[in-house]
This record gives structure tokens, sequence and C-alpha cells, in this order.
């Protein structure tokens, strides 16, 4: 299984095209069938097998909730829509280049947003795209021009600044980390112009916002920008990190294995803190013997979303042992 999002207490999760949720509370887990979506014949016995489904890169690759109840995921290819009383996902939007955005954003007035992702080899304009009907239909809020980003990473919400976070690169003056209102009239720059600008995971808190840098080519870090716009390193990653989430009572990065010079290890690994100051490798696993550019880097998965309890969701991807497992795991105060 795949986790995908959180809705407070309650963690969505696909097996190939069929999505799952489960109300998490006092350890009991029981998983409750949601809808599917129906893609090609192929892909149909594709995502039944397990090295298929990683070189075709099967399944849900993104979901949000909306107040509404509806939810949008993304699909290869596609942005996916179920109304609150159906069953099958319908497609809205036809994906134009690349595959599928990395993350999808719901705001907490409905709006759900994604930007492009895609290889851009020519750095030719790059769209943010939104919704205000519940993913019935679509259209760009935002472009970037040609020349100024490759693509978009991630776009985080914010409730303390009411806010939405842009995180997009990937190189020089195209890393941004961008301050924007939820309508995008307003878009401020907030870091740029190196490879620690470079992010694609960013949790937002009270006292500031917490990312991790994701470059082949340095040293990772996570790093604290509090609300004044002060920034420094609270901790050192051995690797590139494309996913982070909390839980009530803590945050946690993941780093996936995609060696570089600067960046060799064979390990995925989960980092967490409880106070955003001391961080502790909290998870360990080893990179499989399959291709990475064919079969996927190694990588741990968190899911999106608004987390109400101190359960961290994993899937864990390209591992020995836990390939394409989804784990539940208690965070404890202690």
């Amino acid at each position: 299984m795949r986790v995908l999002t959180w809705n407070r207490d309650v963690l969505y999760a696909s097996r190939g095209y069929r999505l799952y949720r489960a109300q998490i509370a006092s350890g009991q887990v029981d998983w409750e069938y949601v809808a599917q979506y129906r893609p090609r014949w192929w892909r149909c016995l594709s995502s039944h097998v397990d090295l298929a489904s990683r070189l075709f890169r099967d399944g849900f690759h993104g979901l949000a909730v909306l107040p509404s109840g509806a939810l949008i995921g993304a699909v290869p290819g596609a942005i996916v829509t179920l109304a609150p009383t159906e069953r099958e996902f319908r497609v809205t939007h036809q994906l134009l280049r690349g595959t599928r955005p990395l993350h999808l954003t719901a705001t907490p007035n409905g709006q759900v947003l994604w930007g492009e992702y895609f290889d851009n080899p020519q750095r030719n304009e790059v769209h943010i795209y939104c919704s205000n009907d519940d993913g019935a239909s679509w259209s760009v809020i935002h472009t970037f021009a040609k020349g100024e980003i490759r693509h978009v990473h991630n776009i985080v919400c914010d409730p303390w600044e009411d806010c939405l976070w842009v995180l997009t690169g990937d190189d020089g003056a195209e890393c941004r980390i961008l301050r924007a209102a939820y309508d995008f009239r307003q878009v401020e720059v907030v870091l740029a112009g190196h490879q620690q600008a470079r992010s694609a995971a960013l949790i937002p808190t009270q006292r500031g916002l917490f990312f991790s840098s994701d470059t082949p080519f340095e040293a990772n870090h996570i790093y604290h920008l509090d609300r004044k716009g002060s920034l420094r390193t609270v901790a050192d990653l051995p690797n590139s990190s494309i996913y982070g989430c909390s839980t009530t009572n803590a945050m946690f990065f993941s780093t996936m294995v995609e060696p570089s010079r600067v960046n060799p290890t064979r390990e995925v690994g989960v980092y967490g803190s409880m106070d955003g100051h001391a961080w502790h490798k909290a998870l360990s696993r080893e990179k499989d013997a399959w291709p990475m550019g064919l079969f996927q880097y190694g990588n741990a998965i968190f899911p999106d979303g608004n987390n109400e309890t101190s359960v961290l969701a994993v899937t864990t991807v390209a591992v020995k042992d836990d390939d394409l497992q989804a784990t539940l795991w208690q965070v404890s105060s202690q």
C-alpha cells in the first residue's frame, strides 16, 4: 500500500488503483474500501506486479480531501476526481507535460492546487493549476515565465500565516521558496539562488518553517526559517530529502538513495525530532539491487494532509525486505 494523505485522524492509502481509508484510533486499524480508478487495461495488469508497478510508476501518487468530501487524485497522466456519493474516479484533467505532479494541495476554503513537474530541459514556462469547484474544472492560476524555473516540487498550505509556500527547482536561481497568497495575486521570493534553497519538503509550524534540501551536488540539511526570516541549520542529512511530515508530537524528514559524489550512501533514512532542535534517525532501510533509473530510487514516502494523531505513516519503496510496504508507527513522547 502507498500512504497518500491524512484528513485529521483518517489515513488514506492506495493499493494500485484502489483507494482505502482507516480511522486511526487506540491502535486499531481497519481499512475500508473507498473507490477505484480504471486505468488502461495494461496498467490494470502491471499494477499487480511489484516490479512492473515500479517501472511504470503505477497507482495513485497524490490525494487531496476537500471540505465538501470530494477527493482529488493524481494518477499517471491525469488528475482524477471523486464526488462524495461516487465509487469511481473520473478524469477531469489530462496532463499535457510530465506524468504527474509530485503533490496535490487543498486549502481551507476548498481550493485544490498542483504545480507542473516535468523534465523541461528547454526551461519553458511552468504552470500552477487550481480548481474551485471540487475538481470539476481546472485553470491556470499562476505561470512561471520561460527560463524562471525548471518545475514545481511542492505547494504547502500554512495555516499560521494563511498562505501557500511554493517550492521550485532545480539549478541556480530556479531553486526558490516562495510565499504566495491563495489567489496568487501576491508572490514573494523568500529564499533563492542556491542548492540549499532546492527543496521539496516543508513543514509549517507556529514558530516557523522546517524544510529539507534536495540536492545531489552538495551535502543536505534540515533548516528552520523562523517567522522573522532568520534561517539556521538544525540537522545534517546523508542524502537528498523530498518528503516531510508531522504528527501531533513530532516532525519527520526522509532521505532517498540518489548516489552522488557528496551523497554516497545506499540507505533510506527517516529522521525525527520532538522539538525541532535535536534530530535522530528513527528508521533505516537498505536500497535493493534493482537499477534506480528504471525501478525508482530508494525512498520513504510520507502522506500529505493534516495529521491529528501521534502515528507516523510510511511507505518504503525500492528497499530490501520492505519494498512497497506501508507501516504505521506510534510516536512516543518519551
